[in-house]
């Protein structure tokens, strides 16, 4: 297993452990966490070389960790609805902001990049005033790989069905402030940013956990990375601006 997701089931074992009440309930769906980012396999594909390129960074659901079948995952999704779009993808389950730096290493050229993740830093316990600074770094990086940059930061980790109050109150907490923190940091330096966050009484994965989660009550499932996507196109317009994108590149190589 991979250190950084390790530490992050490290974070989230130590949150069970504090409420001693729900340790069993919280352990079990953490074992079958781990599971499931051990079979996981990222999503990749070598389009037309002429086609739109994507880079994806992030962490287990951008390795899409829950999804049936890595074409099932957000990426992969994402390749169905564009049949010309080359996926690289070096998203690593338990990396947090820091690791998404290192995954942007190198300075290939890309069109678009997605950052999808942040969930390991709200169960880590790490100082969402420190993350702002490692999120704003990424973003800058990010830019030097693509003019589009799109970050989508995760939803309200209180709504999964691993936790249980009182943990579910103070994750949703700090999955509030963390969509707030990156969207304004992305904003900042010329990135877009989705937001997944809902409050619980409103949010889908609170609604209809069974049908949206996957078996460990934590990570989306097929049906929770399809709600994910059509949050994409319609708070950003993702598909359309790529498709933008790749006809400018098309007439740009007829004039020369």
């Amino acid at each position: 297993m991979k250190r950084p997701y390790i530490a992050t089931l490290a974070g989230l074992s130590m949150l069970a452990g504090l409420a001693a009440g729900t340790a069993g309930y919280a352990a079990l769906r953490l074992a079958r966490a781990a599971r499931l980012a051990e079979r996981s396999r990222a999503f990749e594909r070598l389009a037309r070389p002429e086609g739109t390129r994507l880079l994806v960074v992030g962490d287990s659901t951008a390795a899409g960790v829950g999804a049936s079948e890595p074409g099932a995952s957000l990426p992969g999704l994402l390749a169905r609805a564009n049949p010309s779009l080359t996926v690289v993808n070096k998203a690593q389950p338990g990396a947090g902001f820091e690791d998404f730096l290192a995954q942007l290493g190198g300075d290939e050229p890309f069109d678009a990049v997605l950052v999808l993740g942040g969930g390991s830093e709200l169960v880590r316990m790490r100082r969402l005033s420190a993350v702002r600074d490692s999120v704003r770094r990424v973003a800058q990086r990010a830019r030097v790989h693509a003019g589009l940059v799109v970050f989508m930061p995760p939803g309200n980790l209180g709504s999964a069905r691993a936790f249980l109050p009182p943990w579910s109150w103070w994750l949703t907490a700090r999955s509030r402030r963390l969509g707030e923190m990156v969207a304004q940091v992305a904003r900042a330096n010329g990135a877009l940013c989705v937001s997944l966050f809902q409050e619980r009484d409103d949010d889908p994965f609170a609604r209809h956990p069974r049908r949206l989660h996957a078996r460990d009550g934590l990570h989306p499932g097929d049906a929770g990375y399809e709600l994910w996507q059509r949050e994409l196109e319609a708070q950003v317009q993702f598909s359309a601006r790529l498709r933008k994108i790749g006809r400018s590149s098309a007439r740009r190589g007829a004039d020369f």
